[in-house]
């Protein structure tokens, strides 16, 4: 079969709550505190990946991680029950959700053996996420077995890797060579630089990118400030089209004039913040999209339903679609509780350009198979957590039993314990 792109969707687990764990996360910090409904936000999620198989796309699934992470708390010499508070919401973070953080990713025609790459973040930032990647990379290792992959651990400490939220490819079409761009961050005022250029490099040479058309981009300082904690939050890529803020890059004339002497027939499509601030775009996640190619050739932008409600950003959009550009439809999807965190669609996926044939049929959903992922949610997710549940040994057993039912559902047993 052709290659072709799949989404792989992290499944929300049973764990999501709002501790307000990342600093530069504007929605997260706004949320802390505030009662999570982890049943809905799985289901929401669930909604979504229906949605994009209606349109034609190929659709897999991350499962959670094991919450709480108790090997991460044995190394640092403590149990759940005797952690301190911080440690427990830590090692209850269900942000794995999140799946464009899992993994960078170059697709096999952009690479220097032919196939297709993937090294996973290491996400040293933020505590909370700092020990996510070694149950990544059971996982990608398992999706991925097949030899036209190569999966790679991650990029060692210090330099901050965030995966696929800080790099965007554009091709003449999926299966073409295509030009990749790392976006790295340098200061941002208040809040940190999460991706490294240094990182960005290092994951460039273990994918064997052309480095004629691998181009490493500095994320603006002002986007950062304005709590663009990832490239993703102002900017998203897919075929030839970039779709991106006035303000997403350091040096923005620069950027656009390397990728079109790369990449001549690419197709810049930018917001302007006349029409839309920094501040509107972050509280919007108008970028946070899922920009996609549907069989028939047409794009569509996957928005949340915050795009839609906000009235300047949204006329924007209907005014770009009477254009008629390169996307040629917008559908909105309800994914609230996730973006209640920080997370819009674009953050809930990890691309992946390959055959699917070549992909453990495990990881892969049709509606049956998500019929039954969302018969588990339903049984086993809490239906709401409060703010102080982590002390509750009652949600810890819990969770750890509705992932275990989960795993079972997609016969996935052998990662209940890496």
């Amino acid at each position: 079969m052709k290659p072709r792109e799949i989404n792989f969707d992290g499944i929300v687990g049973p764990s999501h709550n709002y501790a307000g764990l990342s600093p530069g996360n504007l929605a997260a910090t706004r949320s802390a505190g505030a009662v999570s409904r982890p049943r809905a936000a799985a289901l929401q999620g669930i909604a979504k990946m229906r949605a994009n198989l209606r349109l034609g796309l190929v659709q897999g699934v991350l499962p959670p991680h094991a919450r709480p992470d108790r090997r991460w708390l044995e190394a640092l010499s403590t149990t759940y029950e005797d952690a301190p508070s911080h440690l427990r919401a830590q090692a209850l973070s269900a942000s794995a959700m999140w799946a464009a953080n899992a993994a960078t990713v170059s697709p096999a025609p952009d690479t220097g053996d032919g196939r297709c790459h993937l090294t996973v973040a290491n996400l040293l930032t933020m505590p909370h996420r700092s020990h996510e990647w070694p149950e990544t990379l059971a996982q990608l290792r398992l999706a991925f077995a097949h030899p036209v992959f190569a999966v790679h651990a991650p990029v060692p400490a210090p330099f901050g890797d965030e995966g696929a939220a800080n790099h965007m490819r554009l091709a003449p079409a999926h299966d073409a060579p295509g030009v990749e761009l790392f976006v790295h961050g340098e200061h941002g005022g208040p809040f940190p630089a999460r991706q490294h250029r240094e990182a960005s490099e290092a994951v460039a040479r273990a994918h064997r990118l052309d480095p004629a058309r691998t181009l490493f981009v500095q994320q603006s300082e002002a986007a950062i400030a304005a709590g663009a904690f990832h490239n993703d939050v102002v900017a998203v890529a897919n075929g030839p089209v970039l779709f991106a803020h006035e303000q997403a890059f350091e040096r923005r004339d620069e950027v656009h004039a390397d990728l079109r002497r790369v990449m001549p027939e690419a197709e810049v499509i930018e917001v302007p913040v006349a029409r839309v601030s920094l501040a509107d775009a972050v509280s919007s996640y108008l970028f946070n999209a899922q920009l996609v190619t549907s069989p028939d050739g047409s794009m569509t932008l996957i928005v949340p339903g915050e795009t839609r409600a906000h009235p300047g950003v949204w006329a924007w959009l209907v005014e770009m679609l009477a254009r008629d550009g390169p996307i040629r439809r917008v559908e909105v999807v309800d994914v609230r509780e996730s973006m209640a965190n920080g997370g819009g669609p674009a953050c809930l996926r990890l691309r992946v350009v390959a055959d699917p044939a070549t992909v453990d049929p495990r990881f892969l959903v049709d509606e049956a198979k998500l019929d039954r992922i969302a018969d588990a949610v339903t049984t086993h997710w809490p239906e709401t957590i409060e703010a102080d549940a982590i002390d509750d040994p009652g949600l810890v057993t819990r969770t750890e039993r509705a992932r275990a039912t989960l795993l079972a559902t997609l016969d996935l047993v052998e990662l209940t314990y890496r």
